[in-house]
């Protein structure tokens, strides 16, 4: 018994669609599963947590480390050859951290006018690997091509290919861009 669903089984989770060849861990939860688009020749391993409210839209050829969490109201997209390391957490959703209001999922529940939650899209281009343990949070926008190091926070828009570490991330030093010519090889 393998650990990842097969294709028969994986089409009928209920994914908004679902890519060909993709090895989905079975220890994975999802969350609003008609608003997940996964692509084709797309990893996701063990005990990850993928949840939305608007939809995830995972590209071709990405892998999803074990104990990624995905969560948010907002879009997020995941573009191709992109690589989440191992306990990397993407949030486009937030609580008001600053005592103002309550934070809390389940107060909201009970009444929404106690919370302040700041939601924002984020976009992760072709080619971005995010080391592990590192947070992305809402408005984060990271361009093709970019390195973030692990344990670092990206909590802003980054244009410009390079390597970047840090709380919050800052520019460390150029990249090689080798990758460009080496997905030519590849057939989607």
């Amino acid at each position: 018994m393998s650990g990842f669903y097969s294709y028969d089984e994986l089409m009928n989770l209920g994914f908004g669609s679902i890519g060909e060849n993709c090895k989905i861990s079975k220890k994975t939860s999802f969350y609003g599963i008609s608003n997940i688009y996964i692509g084709n020749n797309t990893r996701i391993d063990d005990f990850c947590i993928i949840s939305t409210g608007k939809s995830i839209k995972i590209g071709n050829f990405v892998h999803i480390s074990a104990g990624v969490s995905i969560f948010g109201k907002e879009e997020i997209i995941i573009s191709d050859f992109s690589s989440l390391s191992g306990k990397v957490s993407v949030y486009s959703s937030t609580d008001d951290f600053s005592g103002e209001y309550m934070a809390n999922p389940c107060v909201g529940e009970y009444n929404n006018e106690l919370i302040n939650v700041y939601s924002s899209p984020i976009y992760i281009g072709k080619h971005v690997i995010v080391g592990c343990g590192s947070v992305i949070l809402p408005n984060a926008y990271i361009t093709d091509g970019v390195s973030i190091g692990c344990l670092s926070m990206v909590n802003k828009k980054i244009n410009d290919i390079g390597i970047y570490a840090g709380v919050p991330v800052k520019f460390i030093k150029e990249k090689k861009l080798n990758f460009l010519e080496l997905e030519k090889t590849i057939t989607l």
